[in-house]
């Protein structure tokens, strides 16, 4: 007899122990454009034919048809689950966790999570269609912002297009729910996805670039030979201010893209200096170096200090920290 834990348990403790041999054992790299839109494709055709069918599944009376429900709940699930694997590196490395972007990155582990374990997941989103409609909302956003970038397209313009999109996905369900033919559906779905899009676009700061992300950040003194140069915390004020600072940083960006960069140097949180950089162009692995020196601070430059490295939309790629003292 098979205990009633391992009945329950074991196959969401097997996806969870593959997800995790997928995340941090093998080198994933970026997924192919080619597999996450198939993804999405399989996603919302299943999630459209579940939408029909549901109810009239559910209140049949014949086991093979509510087998046929399960089944395909099953594999929305098992695709949810795959899709949020393949997002969860390229945002991971694009969060900053000191930032408010880190928020998205948990509701990507949380969903995760929810997709893993079936218990939770039957628990959670079966009785309540709504929850799965968030799974779809999410899952679809988080790809194609992924995704559209590694086509060329600006991190920006990506955040507006995938809300936009995503809403629209949901016109078989809306329609659905609401009786309405399909035109009027997507007409209404066309008009709210313009307002998600204003809300993502709005909400940019925190909503992690990926696939942009800092491959390698330091500070060196704007002396000498910089390369072995680099000052240690806390760095004494009558030596920055004789000195100066330069911020080094390689930027990943994917082939194809051009973005434009800033430096934004803060001292306890008040913007101090701007400093829009070369455009980065994608397509290296070690990332596209480019860097901003700083000479003139405060006559008092004592503090906490950061400098963000932004897009030029104003979404931070990554932050270096260092501290001055008297």
């Amino acid at each position: 007899m098979i205990p009633a834990f391992a009945r329950t348990w074991g196959i969401s403790l097997a996806s969870f122990v593959g997800g995790l041999l997928t995340l941090f054992v093998f080198r994933r790299g970026l997924p192919r454009v080619g597999l996450i839109v198939g993804y999405l494709l399989l996603l919302w055709l299943l999630v459209a034919l579940l939408v029909q069918v549901r109810d009239t599944l559910a209140a049949s009376e014949r086991r093979t048809h509510r087998l046929v429900l399960g089944a395909t709940e099953y594999l929305v699930q098992t695709l949810y689950h795959g899709v949020l694997l393949f997002l969860l590196p390229a945002y991971w490395a694009a969060t900053t966790l000191t930032s408010l972007n880190v928020v998205f990155l948990l509701a990507l582990v949380a969903l995760a999570l929810l997709a893993t374990f079936d218990p939770w997941y039957q628990a959670v989103v079966h009785p309540y269609p709504w929850a799965g409609y968030v799974f779809f909302l999410v899952s679809l956003f988080g790809a194609l912002n992924l995704a559209l970038p590694l086509i060329g397209l600006p991190p920006v313009a990506a955040l507006g297009i995938a809300a936009w999109v995503a809403v629209v996905a949901l016109t078989p369900a809306v329609c659905r729910a609401s009786g309405w033919r399909w035109s009027r559906g997507l007409a209404v779905t066309a008009v709210a996805g313009m307002l998600a899009a204003a809300v993502a676009l709005g909400g940019r700061v925190a909503i992690p670039p990926a696939p942009l992300f800092l491959a390698d950040a330091r500070l060196g003194w704007n002396v000498g030979t910089v390369d072995s140069l680099e000052p240690r915390s806390p760095i004494p004020a009558a030596a920055l201010l004789q000195n100066g600072l330069i911020a080094y940083t390689a930027i990943y960006a994917p082939a194809g893209l051009k973005q434009p960069v800033d430096h934004v140097w803060r001292r306890e949180g008040q913007i101090i200096n701007v400093i829009r950089l070369t455009p980065v162009e994608g397509g290296r692995r070690e990332g596209y170096r480019t860097f901003s020196r700083k000479l003139s601070f405060p006559a008092d430059p004592t503090g906490r200090w950061t400098v963000d490295v932004t897009t030029a939309a104003g979404q931070l790629i990554g932050r270096m920290r260092f501290r001055v003292a008297p």
